[in-house]
This record gives C-alpha cells, structure tokens and sequence, in this order.
C-alpha cells in the first residue's frame, strides 16, 4: 500500500514515514475495498453476477484506484451481455494504470474479431429500440427486435428480462419461465428474475379443487381360517359355490370390460396426442406468419419513409432544375451577368443577386456558381456602397436621421468592400442614438468596436456605449 499524499510505500505505522501524512482513516478505507472485492470475487464464483457487480461497485466507492476491482467489474458486466458497460471499466482501468494491466488483454480478445464487436454493439441499438417499441405500445416488434439481439447475444441478461415481461404481458408463461431460467443460468440470484419467475411459477400452478374428505365406510367382514389361510368375506356376501359355466361367464365378462376399459381409455389419449400435435404445428405457423407480416410491416415503414425522403428532393431539385431540364438558377445567374455586361446597373443587378440567394443554398452549391456569385458581387459592391453612403451622410448632415436610416442599412450591407465602411457603422449608430433608438445605437456601436477595431471611431464608439451603459464587446 502506497501514501496517497507522496506516493511511497507505508509501513505498520499510522503515520508516513517519509511525508509524516496520516494514513490511519486511508488504511481502513483501503481495507474496506479489498474486502469488498473478496467478496465480490466469491459470489463471482459462484455466479452470483449482479450482488457481485453491487460489491465492486462499493469497493470502488471507497477506492477508484483498486484495479482488480474494475477490470472484476468489467468482466462481471461483459458475462452478462454489457459490452458497453465492460469496456468503459477496462478503459478507466487502462487509464489509471497504463503499463501490466490485464484489461489490455481483454480488450483485445473483444475487439479482434471486428465483425463480432459491430454486431455484439448493435444489439444495444436493437435493445433500445424495442424499449421504444414497448413505450408505443408496439410489443409485437419489441418482441422481434429482442429475438434478434439474443440470436447475436445470448447473455444479455436485460434483454432476457425484458422478453419474459413482454411474453407475461401477452400470458405466455412458459415462454417467460423459459427465458428467466435462461436468465438465472447466467446471473442465479438477480433478484428481478426471481421476482418475475415466481409469479410465473404460481400463474403455472394448476387449480386444485377443493374436495371434502370422504369418509371411509367400515368394513363389515367375516374372518375365518381355513387350511391355514385366512379366509375374509363380507357379511352381506353369501358363499356361493362356482360352476364351470359360471367361471367362463366371469372370465368373458372381464375381458369384454377390459377390452372396453382399454378402448375408452387408450382412444382419447391417442386422439389427444395427434390433437396436440396440429396444434403445435399450428402454433409454429402462426408465429412464422406473425414474424413475416411484423417484417413486411416494417419494410412498408421504410419504404413509406423513403418515398417521403424521395419527394422532398425531387421537390427541393425543381427550384434548381427547370421543365426542360436545364439548371434554372445558374441559367439566372449567367443571365444577370449577362446583362450587368451590357447596361452596368448596379442596383437592378444587386436586386437580382439577392434573390437569387434566397432561393438557393451558396453553401452547397457548386463551386462554378459561387464563384460567378460572388464575382458578379464584387463587382457592383463598391459603388453601391459609396453611393448609399454618400446620399445617406447628405441627409445625415442636413438632420435627417429618420430618412437617413433606411440608407445607411443599405451601404453597411456592402460595408467590407470599403476603407469608409467604419464610418457607415458609426453614423448609422449616430442616427439612431438622436433618434432615440438606443438599443439599435448600442449594436451599430458594437459593430464598430468589434469590426473595426483600428479605425479612429472606435474611441468615440466606447464613449458613447459607455454613456448608454453598455458593454464595448
């Protein structure tokens, strides 16, 4: 045992000899975990998986570092089916000690067969979904995704569980008391599969009637010996003597009731076991037909959602693709390039930029178009820009602020193509600040501070924030 203070190996003292830590309560604690994963251990042993996994799981309360306890914890968690829950044990452990840990081993005997540690990881997918099935009330397909995740992991303990609540739900207790032993085979003392098997076992009970107890009737006989055997006969019953006649008589009777006895005994059972046999397979077809129609069902789903998918993007292609095939916002875009070449009208061609724009996504489309796009941009932003900034500082200068507003919106818009877009902003800011419209004055001020951080209207920007009160960003 290590001081948990300086790292060095402690004696029988209660103190450090090398820090002088005390490590009286540290000892006990350290004592109490290793207890703790003994027992742990032994019920591990005995198979006792979940009041193991409740033992280390208090061992490692007291010490987070106690690495047999986590990697005994991991393994507890993979025997029964949490593969998840396994490998974040080993992981921690591999963390806490990275060199002559032996969840390296078990990590890499799980992950070898790649293929086996994708299907086994997919059945926590299935699992949930049929959780999500049971809460929508969908329990013939919860049923069916549990079926496939025991195909692929027959040890998972929850998923065990879960099909035997599902299968007592719909009254089939032998299928539920068959999948909780297979459970108590894995884990013998969950305490859910115990509770769930004996309400299972008494629903199997068959209902016993209640008779009352007939009373014996006495015997009223005659003893007697004759020939040293000792002869009873009943005293209502007279001796008769026998005949040859008689005794053949007797002899045919008996055999006619015997044979009679054999036939109404014997039929039924025959007749019952053929019954029972059509029946079976009986059985067996309907839960063929019910997997194939839950199956079916499930692939008109998807087949409904892809048809959904499929008319969204032929919806979403035809803002893109015209009647005859053409690409109709690119054919727009070489049109309006085309008519910038031959008239020069900035603003007819800014108004078709933007609707362009909002009619299809620059992000995603080709790279041909955003750069025509943005060409076609640049070249009318400029003197945009230094036209609305003119008209609007005109008005701005005669008082106009109200006017002078809706301007200045229009020149910062193409701001960043100009050396005088700071000065957009703050005049814009300006003119709502004399309009009284603080809120907007303190966001055009912050614009300015935050995009134009070298510009000599920064100063005056802070000051007037900090007259409104406001944060320069």
């Amino acid at each position: 045992m290590y001081c948990y203070h300086c790292g060095v190996l402690l004696s029988e003292h209660d103190y450090c000899t090398a820090c002088g830590a005390n490590v009286v309560l540290y000892k006990k604690i350290v004592a109490t975990s290793n207890a703790l994963y003994n027992e742990g251990l032994e019920k591990a042993n005995v198979r006792d998986l979940s009041g193991a996994a409740e033992c280390l799981r208090q061992s490692l309360e007291y010490n987070k570092n106690n690495i047999e306890a986590r990697n005994l914890l991991g393994l507890v968690y993979f025997e029964m089916g949490e593969v998840v829950s396994a490998l974040s044990e080993w992981i921690l452990s591999k963390n806490l000690r990275p060199e002559k840990n032996i969840a390296d081993d078990f990590m890499e005997k799980l992950q070898s067969n790649q293929a086996r540690f994708e299907a086994i990881n997919s059945t926590i997918k299935k699992y949930n979904i049929a959780l999500n099935c049971c809460r929508q009330g969908n329990k013939d397909m919860a049923v069916l995704q549990l079926k496939k995740v025991l195909s692929v992991n027959p040890r998972f303990v929850r998923a065990h569980l879960l099909l035997a609540l599902l299968y007592m739900d719909s009254e089939k207790w032998d299928r539920a008391q068959r999948e909780l032993k297979k459970c108590i085979d894995i884990d013998r003392n969950n305490t859910q599969a115990l509770r769930y098997l004996k309400e299972v076992e008494h629903m199997l009970e068959p209902e016993e009637d209640v008779k009352g107890v007939q009373k014996k009737k006495k015997e009223e006989a005659v003893r007697y010996v004759s020939d040293n055997e000792l002869i009873i006969q009943p005293v209502s019953v007279a001796e008769q003597k026998s005949t040859g006649w008689s005794t053949l008589l007797n002899i045919a009777i008996g055999l006619l009731i015997g044979a009679g006895i054999t036939y109404f005994l014997m039929f039924p059972a025959v007749k019952t076991n053929v019954n029972n046999d059509a029946q079976k397979t009986i059985s067996e077809i309907s839960n063929q037909l019910e997997e194939k129609t839950l199956a079916v069902k499930e692939l008109e789903n998807q087949n409904q959602a892809l048809s959904a998918k499929i008319a969204d993007m032929e919806k979403e292609l035809t803002g893109y693709v015209g009647v005859d095939g053409s690409m109709k916002s690119l054919d727009d875009l070489v049109t309006v390039a085309a008519a910038y070449l031959a008239h020069s009208d900035e603003h007819a061609t800014s108004e078709e930029l933007q609707r362009i724009s909002s009619e299809v996504n620059l992000e995603e489309a080709s790279e041909g178009f955003r750069s025509l796009f943005y060409t076609m941009q640049d070249a009318i932003a400029p003197g945009l820009f230094e036209e609305y900034n003119t008209q609007a500082r005109s008005l701005y200068d005669e008082k106009k602020y109200e006017e002078c507003i809706p301007v200045y919106q229009k020149a910062v818009a193409y701001a960043s193509y100009s050396e005088l877009g700071a000065d957009a902003y703050f005049f814009l800011a300006r003119a709502y600040h004399r309009t009284g419209d603080n809120e907007n004055a303190i966001l055009y001020y912050q614009k300015v501070c935050e995009l134009y951080p070298e510009s000599e209207r920064v100063e005056k920007s802070r000051e007037y924030l900090d007259a409104l009160g406001a944060p320069a960003q």
